[in-house]
């Protein structure tokens, strides 16, 4: 089973990715982890106030929403999960109701929730209408690809499923880890520059630019995105690649056949850049780099490490 099942492109630079059902992400990661996708993104503190009345049945649409579900030890009020919920194992003994970006009203209806708790982007915006006109309260939560948007997302979901007391020790536990982790590379003086490839279709390298859960990731590591100048995932011209000048190239584990390294570093771009001299590739599971949830604190610190060894302090 593929990653992609079908990869067709859309107006301008975004590209539409149908994922199969066993990673559809982000992506997170993101995995996530909703992964890698980039959406228009929320304003800040513009939701959190909303309590589900009766959260005996509550439908999780989004990685790291469910893992925030069980991180706060109320799994027992979840009763359904979307695909890209796979962690923790526990999880995908939930009912599915299908990738949080192409929902149908009928699957997640088909559960009967008393609520639904969703991560930003989830979609299609046409479904998305039909479940918030429905009677059964629908909770969103926005998606920052930093420190602040993981707690934000901690805090919301605390609040809808009133666990308010056990999502501020969560943050707590979190916010540090996530400092900590962003203080070891802080005295690294020369930065990586990472190019994060999506996936290689005929030869051609999809790209992570801004605004993406990669792109967040990279900075959180203490790297530098290699492109720059546009937001979301772009095809990328092989000048395009070879100006970027990466030292390391960056692809999810976990997401399909994954390409070989003769695949990736025979392409004559990607040969001319430091990374394909160096042969320089870090692997990682998409839902644990991209996802943005209580992991990411240890995605950081292992990205890292693989970045730049010794140099990480603890």
């Amino acid at each position: 089973m593929t990653l992609f099942s079908r990869l067709a492109p859309a107006s301008g630079f975004a590209p539409v990715f149908r994922l199969a059902p066993v990673f559809r992400l982000a992506l997170a990661p993101a995995i996530g982890f909703s992964l890698a996708l980039a959406t228009a993104l929320p304003s800040r503190a513009t939701e959190g106030t909303a309590v589900f009345a009766d959260k005996s049945r509550i439908a999780a649409i989004g990685g790291s929403i469910t893992e925030i579900v069980y991180a706060l030890g109320e799994e027992d009020h979840l009763v359904a999960r979307d695909s890209t919920s796979y962690y923790p194992a526990a999880a995908r003994r939930l009912p599915d109701v299908g990738y949080m970006r192409q929902l149908s009203p009928e699957g997640v209806l088909s559960v009967n929730p008393t609520g639904i708790l969703a991560l930003h982007g989830s979609g299609p915006k046409e479904a998305v209408d039909v479940l918030k006109k429905t009677s059964i309260p629908f909770i969103e939560v926005p998606e920052h690809y930093d420190n602040e948007g993981i707690l934000e997302k901690i805090r919301i979901v605390g609040k809808a499923l009133g666990a308010e007391a056990k999502a501020d020790a969560l943050v707590a536990q979190v916010d540090a880890k996530l400092k900590a982790a962003e203080k070891q590379t802080a005295s690294i003086k020369e930065r990586k520059r990472i190019l994060f490839v999506l996936s290689m279709q005929g030869g051609k390298i999809l790209a992570a630019g801004g605004e993406t859960a990669a792109n967040g990731i990279i900075k959180l590591a203490g790297g530098v995105n290699a492109v720059e100048g546009f937001s979301g995932y772009k095809q990328m011209s092989d000048e395009a690649i070879v100006t970027a000048k990466p030292d390391v190239i960056m692809m999810m584990n976990n997401a399909g056949p994954p390409t070989p390294d003769e695949e990736l570093f025979g392409n004559p771009s990607i040969a001319s850049t430091p990374a394909g001299a160096a042969r320089k590739i870090i692997r990682m599971d998409g839902g644990y780099l991209l996802g943005f949830g209580p992991r990411t604190a240890d995605a950081i610190h292992e990205l890292a490490v693989s970045l730049y060894g010794a140099q990480v302090t603890d």
